[in-house]
């Protein structure tokens, strides 16, 4: 669920290089090492989990991601985590973690109501009584879809040595409501052609976000606008939440 443009094997390799670990992978990392059963959904290349195994966590920690190659690069390098492949609805959940993740902006590709709605439920019945669901969205108010442009371009090494050029651009006038739907592109020399995928993510208000959690059965606990827990404003490019299952 971090990006579905990494589904490609070889692209998925390139996904750690182009998001290096950074404030907010810090940020979750001390929450999952502060609790003994953690699920990371759309965990990505498993990073997460595998730094916080690496850092002697030996509690239980379980990724789950749509996208195989994701999961192929995770099992490469962690052999103690469980990864399952799929979404929230591929299993029944029995209140078994303390905490659920969710990282790299994935809560943002759940674009209609139903689907957001059954992914709260599923976290809520993954989480003990007392557990947290912890997640990100990019804040609308800050409009970050404005900077993916073509002329910002990003390079990158793959593992093969290959430069990898990356750039994003916004299809149509900008939002539609509160979705945004943009092309994502990566060009190198020894491809006979760019790799092109097209997204849509979903820019919840932070009012709209706190109904649909009150109503799965979520209390919002804290909510930051950056990683260093700074108050959430207009200008903050995030919004973090930490949410708590409620008991009643």
């Amino acid at each position: 669920m971090v990006d579905h443009s990494f589904a490609d094997l070889s692209l998925a390799a390139l996904y750690d290089r182009l998001n290096p670990w950074g404030p907010g992978d810090d940020f979750y990392l001390d929450l999952v090492m502060a609790a003994g059963a953690v699920l990371d959904v759309g965990c990505g290349t498993g990073r997460l989990l595998r730094r916080a195994y690496e850092d002697g966590h030996r509690g239980r920690l379980m990724g789950l991601d749509p996208a195989a190659a994701m999961l192929v690069q995770a099992r490469r390098a962690v052999p103690g985590c469980e990864w399952v492949l799929g979404d929230l609805r591929t299993r029944l959940w029995g209140g078994e973690f303390e905490l659920v993740v969710m990282t790299g902006h994935a809560f943002q590709v759940l674009l209609d109501d139903h689907e957001l709605r059954v992914c709260l439920g599923s976290v809520r019945d993954a989480l003990r009584d007392g557990g947290r669901f912890v997640f990100e969205t990019r804040n609308p108010a800050a409009r970050a879809w404005e900077t993916w442009t073509p002329d910002r371009v990003r390079e990158v090494t793959g593992p093969d040595g290959t430069a990898v050029r990356v750039w994003h651009e916004v299809l149509g006038d900008g939002p539609v409501g509160d979705r945004v739907t943009f092309t994502e592109t990566f060009e190198s020399s020894v491809w006979q052609r760019p790799r092109v995928s097209r997204a849509t993510l979903r820019f919840l208000e932070p009012d709209s976000l706190s109904g649909f959690l009150a109503e799965a059965g979520f209390e919002v606990l804290e909510q930051y606008g950056d990683w260093a827990r700074g108050p959430l404003t207009d200008s903050s490019p995030e919004i973090i939440t930490v949410a708590g299952k409620s008991t009643s």
